[in-house]
């Protein structure tokens, strides 16, 4: 038996989660569920069950999202515990990308909502701001990030090279499967630029495909972590938007 902590455990176990996810008839029938309380019944019922508990008929939006972000951090930290050691940093860092939207929108001199002073993973950054200090984080988790506060945004650009600090230069992973999956994501982010871009669906699933038949290419390979990862947070993008739309806009029609 594969021991935790080493790549064989990790890619059987990636392995297993990546086989769990669900293919497009399952998202077919969660997205023709028109009420609410029947669509998360319909979730907890398939493999995104995972992102659903705290989530209830009754969550507001920002409820939603906070929950949505938690169980993020915590399938980051799960990842984690599988990886060896040496790259346990480079993994752990991706649990921040969930919270590069709210830091950016602060670094370019948004004010703080009022739901940041009730979500216990912002509201010391909330709290500062509130004393006049300024927002520029200055934790550990996030101080990386800080120096976006005179660029907001560079702010993506300074967590890629956090990342890539973080990646161990004595046991590399497959330099080209990795590469490729970030040229996928970032043609991926381009388009998405595209204000001419009018069904983002299409792009989502192109880059799904790419980074499935990468993953498959990454047998025992630390580039499989975060290929997982990157595939979970289309995932989660997804559930995101299903979930979010029937809270906000309850008569809008569903998928054709």
């Amino acid at each position: 038996m594969s021991a935790a902590g080493s790549l064989e455990y990790a890619h059987a176990r990636l392995s297993a989660r990546y086989g769990d996810r669900p293919d497009e008839l399952a998202w077919r029938r969660i997205e023709h569920v028109r009420a609410l309380p029947a669509l998360l019944d319909a979730v907890r019922a398939s493999a995104l069950s995972i992102w659903m508990a705290g989530i209830g008929a009754h969550s507001t939006p920002h409820e939603i999202e906070r929950v949505l972000r938690g169980h993020w951090r915590d399938l980051v930290a799960e990842v984690t515990a599988w990886m060896p050691e040496e790259w346990q940093p480079a993994v752990r860092w991706c649990a921040v990308l969930v919270d590069l939207p709210l830091l950016q929108h602060l670094a370019r001199g948004g004010a703080v909502p009022a739901w940041m002073h009730d979500d216990p993973a912002y509201a010391d950054l909330a709290e500062r701001e509130s004393a006049g200090f300024g927002a520029a984080p200055v934790d550990e988790a996030l101080a990386p990030l800080a120096t976006a506060w005179t660029d907001a945004d560079r702010i993506g650009h300074l967590w890629l090279a956090e990342w890539r600090r973080r990646l161990p230069g004595s046991q590399p992973a497959d330099s080209t499967t990795m590469e490729e999956a970030g040229r996928a994501i970032g043609a991926h982010l381009a388009a998405f630029r595209d204000r001419t871009v009018r069904d983002s669906g299409p792009l989502r699933r192109t880059l799904q495909a790419r980074l499935s038949l990468l993953f498959r290419r990454a047998i025992v390979d630390p580039s499989a972590a975060f290929i997982f990862l990157a595939l979970a947070a289309l995932d989660l993008e997804r559930l995101r938007g299903e979930i979010l739309r029937r809270v906000i806009f309850p008569g809008m029609p569903l998928a054709p």
